[in-house]
């Protein structure tokens, strides 16, 4: 049986997440929360390197915002809003503006002894393309919605007990928006921001 490129993708995250969980029981068990009683919202301003078809890359500039709360130990929900612009994308007439709304689990591991921690998640939810042309077999349209897929990992640096530094998060960000060729998107989003540790 063979398996398809977004599937491999999609099992490297899961086989992460799930060493990361293994490694992290070594770890002192944190306390378990009731959800949304420990809350983190996160900032990030967020560069991405784009294709539009299976031969032409461009790059697009943004930001996201994050809510995470910890659950059980490092495992824990993670809900992403991500913005991104780009003035050219098959041609200097051609801009894109998309939107990302993304969901799903997280596990955090903090190293014994160390301040920062370590994150890995894999997230699901929609894309939509607007401001932009997009092949279709009837024709093209201006606007689009598809499957997003969001799978990355990512470091906090704490500077205060409220606050952190997203040092970095690097996701692989899956979309199936019309191309005219595929309708198959492979994105590399990389992002820095601030963490604010909500009571």
């Amino acid at each position: 049986m063979r398996i398809s490129f977004r599937g491999k993708v999609l099992l490297a995250g899961a086989l992460s997440m799930t060493t990361l969980a293994a490694w992290g029981q070594a770890a002192p068990a944190a306390q378990k929360h009731n959800l949304g009683e420990a809350l983190d919202v996160a900032l990030t301003y967020d560069y991405t390197q784009g294709n539009a078809v299976t031969t032409k890359s461009f790059s697009m500039q943004g930001g996201s915002a994050q809510v995470h709360d910890q659950i059980w130990r490092g495992l824990g929900l993670v809900g992403d809003v991500g913005g991104a612009h780009s003035v050219n994308v098959a041609n200097p007439k051609v801009g894109l503006d998309l939107v990302t709304l993304t969901a799903g689990p997280r596990y955090t591991w903090k190293p014994l002894h160390h301040g920062f921690s370590f994150y890995g998640q894999a997230l699901g939810g929609g894309a939509f393309g607007m401001n932009s042309v997009f092949p279709t077999l009837t024709g093209t349209i201006t606007s689009a919605h598809a499957v997003a897929v969001k799978v990355g990992t990512g470091m906090n640096v704490p500077v205060t007990p409220r606050i952190s530094v997203r040092a970095f998060e690097v996701d692989w960000l899956y979309t199936q928006l019309p191309n005219g060729t595929t309708d198959v998107q492979n994105n590399l989003r990389v992002g820095a921001g601030i963490v604010f540790h909500l009571p």
